[in-house]
C-alpha cells in the first residue's frame, strides 16, 4: 500500500569514483544533465556525494572566508577549506553520504532529505553498493496519483483488507488528494486506527475524519481538549 523507495527511485546511476579528476567530474554531470552524483570507493560503495556547489567551492577558493562569518567558515565545519583546494571526487565530495535502503518508504526518503536538508538520497543495499538514486521530485511523484485510485487503496486495501471492515458502511470520496471518509466503528481506538492508516495510502495530502464511535468508548477528560469528529 505504501511505496518503498525502489518503487520510485531511478536507475541507473550517474556516480564517480573517488579518483576521478574536477574536469572528469564536470564532464560526467554536464554529459548527464544533473547536478550532482555519488562517489564510489574501488569496491563501488558510496561514500560521499559531489555536487555543483562542491566545484564551484574550488573555483571561488579562500577568499570568501575573509568576511564577517570568517570565525565561523574558517573553522572548517564543512571542511569548505579542504574543498576549494580539491582535485579529486574524493577530495572535493560531502561525505558522510546520507543514503537510503531500497525498502525503506517514500516517507521515510521524504523525511530523511527534509531532515538532512538533501535533494537527492543514494540508495543503497546491505552492503553499500550502489543501486539506484531518489529525488526529491520521485518523492513527490506518489501524489500525483489518481483520486479513483487512491480511493480503491481506501476501501479495498485499509477498510475490507487492513481492518477487515465492510466498506459499505463507510461513504469514501477523493477530491484532489484530500480524503473524506464517513462511517461508523465499535471503538474509539479503532477510529483512530483507521484514520491513522488511511493517512499511510500514497497520494493522501489530509484526511478529513467523520468516522463516529460508541459515546461509551470516548478516552477519559484530562485536562485536554478532545475534538471530535463532526
Amino acid at each position: 500500500m505504501s511505496s518503498a523507495v525502489s518503487d520510485v527511485m531511478s536507475t541507473p546511476v550517474v556516480a564517480v569514483l573517488d579518483k576521478a579528476s574536477y574536469k572528469d567530474i564536470i564532464i560526467a554531470l554536464r554529459q548527464w544533465r544533473v547536478s550532482a552524483c555519488p562517489v564510489l570507493d574501488a569496491a563501488g560503495r558510496v561514500i560521499g556525494v559531489v555536487s555543483e556547489a562542491d566545484l564551484l567551492l574550488r573555483e571561488v577558493g579562500p577568499e570568501p572566508f575573509t568576511g564577517p562569518d570568517r570565525s565561523l567558515r574558517a573553522s572548517g565545519r564543512r571542511g569548505e577549506r579542504a574543498k576549494a583546494a580539491g582535485e579529486t571526487a574524493a577530495e572535493l565530495m560531502t561525505t558522510p553520504a546520507v543514503t537510503i535502503s531500497p525498502g525503506a518508504s517514500v516517507a521515510d526518503a521524504a523525511r530523511l532529505m527534509y531532515e538532512r536538508g538533501v535533494k537527492r538520497l543514494p540508495v543503497v543495499d546491505s552492503s553499500g553498493q550502489l543501486v539506484g538514486i531518489v529525488s526529491r521530485i520521485d518523492v513527490l511523484s506518489v501524489f500525483t496519483r489518481p483520486d479513483a485510485q487512491i480511493r480503491d487503496d481506501v476501501l479495498r486495501q485499509v477498510i475490507a483488507g487492513d481492518f477487515a471492515l465492510d466498506p459499505a458502511m463507510f461513504e469514501v470520496t477523493v477530491t484532489s488528494g484530500i480524503v473524506t471518509i464517513t462511517g461508523q466503528v465499535d471503538s474509539y481506538d479503532l477510529a483512530r486506527q483507521l484514520i491513522g492508516a488511511v493517512r499511510h495510502v500514497d497520494g493522501v495530502i489530509e484526511v478529513r475524519d467523520r468516522v463516529g464511535h460508541r459515546a461509551g468508548d470516548a478516552p477519559k477528560a484530562t485536562g485536554h481538549i478532545v475534538r471530535r469528529p463532526a
